[in-house]
């Protein structure tokens, strides 16, 4: 089995996976129909790119698991996604700001990925990034309008980006796994993405009229770890309600 490249795939698959289901979260609960159905779909998306990386993880770790087992019959450290999938919706501005940093940074990763040596890999990327250039587009526009809406919603926004600024260094940092696959031309370098998703990141918060937090509060090493299986707590509690059907009615189908 190809470990490095399964490792790679749970990350990808377990990230758009988690944060679909926080998105879900909001199901009748959105601010505005028109958010609501746009969150929604977001979520949509999202499992579906979900589906494609575990059912492709299972082939690769040859064991006989599909993208249901890997999503229902896995204990929380056996999950790789990062911390900012996982971190609770909060208030609105908490979500977009959330999204807005996921969904930048996604596009980046898929814009490289799509051109990985690995042909599965590459097919993944080319049709999730048409659905994840939607979602950037549509997580700065509504930060935009927040963050230079009225003095309520500017002041949400600039704390919100502050309560999730924390959890964005993990998305840029490498190991041993990445490093591995980037040898092989197989993905990009986490560390690569940096300077255009911080240029980025910068130029649409100053059309937002949001102070972008310092950088260097990103990279704490006590909000990493989500890609080794080191979870906050929030992780059990959402996945124990993702996972309660398949659990309590093991094998089930409709």
């Amino acid at each position: 089995m190809d470990q490095a490249l399964f490792q790679y795939l749970l990350r990808m698959g377990d990230s758009t996976l988690v944060l679909s289901q926080r998105l879900c979260e909001w199901t009748g609960h959105g601010p505005v129909l028109e958010e609501e159905m746009a969150v929604a779909n977001t979520a949509l998306d999202l499992l579906g790119q979900a589906r494609m990386w575990l059912t492709l993880a299972g082939e690769v770790e040859g064991l006989g698991r599909d993208e249901d087992a890997l999503a229902y019959l896995r204990d929380a450290p056996e999950y790789r996604n990062v911390l900012l999938a996982e971190r609770p919706n909060g208030n609105y501005g908490t979500t977009v700001a959330r999204q807005f940093a996921f969904d930048v940074w996604h596009y980046m990763l898929l814009e490289q990925l799509q051109n990985s040596v690995d042909e599965r890999v590459a097919a993944i990327a080319a049709k999730a990034l048409k659905e994840v250039a939607y979602h950037a587009r549509r997580s700065s526009d509504v930060l935009i309008r927040l963050g230079d809406g009225t003095e309520f919603s500017h002041n949400r926004m600039q704390e919100a980006l502050e309560e999730i600024w924390p959890y964005v260094g993990e998305l840029f940092i490498d190991d041993a796994v990445t490093e591995e696959l980037a040898a092989r031309d197989v993905v990009p370098l986490n560390a690569s993405l940096r300077e255009a998703w911080e240029s980025h990141a910068a130029q649409i918060l100053t059309e937002a009229t949001l102070r972008m937090p310092a950088i260097e509060g990103a990279f704490h090493p006590a909000h990493r770890g989500g890609v080794h299986g080191r979870h906050t707590e929030a992780l059990g509690y959402l996945l124990a309600e993702m996972q309660h059907l398949q659990r309590s009615y093991p094998g089930a189908r409709w």
